[in-house]
């Protein structure tokens, strides 16, 4: 157990560290603006400091506006927290005039409070249901929108689709999301083919991270989830994607095919943008997209091809 608990802590080191070295992307901030914009340094200091909350986000006492009467539940990645990764998302919808609210969830013995998306898929999903009730209960909306990465992107297809929860989502969503899984630039390829990956599966389960293992491609949580087809009637589906994407691979996984979905490769829009998996949070084109596809989902929207993100 000890040594899991290391090597998820390594993992986490890794990523800070690879953070820490690279340009900060912020959004400008504007004169108007009520929560200051977040950047790299901001998830930095959250994820140590401010796991649970983040600027903009879960004012209980927000009523959604008629200009966006629809509030956002941000759901988070993999390794990180709502403080790490919403940063630069949070605040910009709360300055826009949205209800934005977002929590923690698949937090295990190895999560240290702060790295999250490490248990059980469909509890994690139950966690979102709950928490979307919560604030559909404040906010007295109908329906609310979804955002969310990698995991965040992919889990709330459970909760949609095993759940119950199509009649509550509008809009969801996804951004870089493990959608059918990823074999982790052939990792999971690899292991299956020298007999090694059932033990590594069953090591990552019991030192309490089957979330990681449900992520890979051609496991059987992913085979149950999306074997009936990728979506259901009523939320409208959005994927945005890198084609820089090393986390999940092939990137292509990440697509959803069915009614009512777009997906949306970001070179097609930013040919130069170098921005990888963990860079969507603060790429801006992507942040653009969001903004858009949750606003007014103008056909053939074009961000500003300016801003971009990590490129990891």
């Amino acid at each position: 157990m000890k040594r899991y608990t290391r090597a998820l802590r390594g993992l986490a080191a890794a990523a800070l560290a690879s953070l820490l070295g690279t340009a900060a992307v912020a959004a400008p901030a504007r004169a108007a603006d009520k929560y200051p914009p977040g950047d790299i340094g901001t998830s930095l200091v959250n994820f140590f400091n401010s796991p649970d909350a983040v600027s903009g986000a879960n004012d209980w006492n927000c009523k959604p506006s008629p200009e966006h009467p629809t509030p956002v539940v941000l759901v988070h990645a993999t390794f990180v927290n709502l403080g790490t990764n919403w940063s630069v998302l949070s605040p910009m919808l709360a300055n826009e005039g949205y209800c934005v609210f977002g929590f923690n969830y698949g937090m295990t013995q190895l999560s240290l409070d702060r790295i999250g998306g490490l248990g059980d898929i469909a509890e994690s999903a139950k966690t979102l249901d709950a928490f979307v009730d919560k604030v559909l209960a404040a906010t007295g909306a109908k329906q609310v929108d979804l955002v969310g990465h990698s995991q965040g992107g992919m889990m709330p297809n459970y909760y949609i689709k095993r759940l119950g929860g199509a009649p509550k989502v509008r809009t969801f969503v996804a951004l870089a999301p493990s959608n059918h899984g990823t074999t982790i630039l052939g990792i999971v390829d690899l292991g299956k083919t020298l007999n090694l990956l059932g033990f590594a599966n069953q090591a990552l389960t019991e030192a309490g991270a089957p979330g990681l293992v449900q992520q890979e491609a051609g496991s059987d949580f992913q085979n149950a989830l999306f074997g009936d087809g990728d979506t259901v009637p009523g939320p409208r589906y959005v994927v945005i994607e890198t084609k820089n994407d090393i986390v999940v691979t092939p990137y292509t996984n990440a697509w959803l095919k069915g009614d009512g979905v777009t997906n949306v490769l970001v070179q097609d829009q930013c040919p130069d943008d170098y921005v990888g998996h963990v860079g969507m949070f603060n790429d801006s084109p992507v942040m653009q997209n969001v903004l858009n596809q949750l606003g007014a989902n103008a056909p053939g929207f074009k961000p500003t091809c300016t801003g971009y993100g990590l490129p990891m």
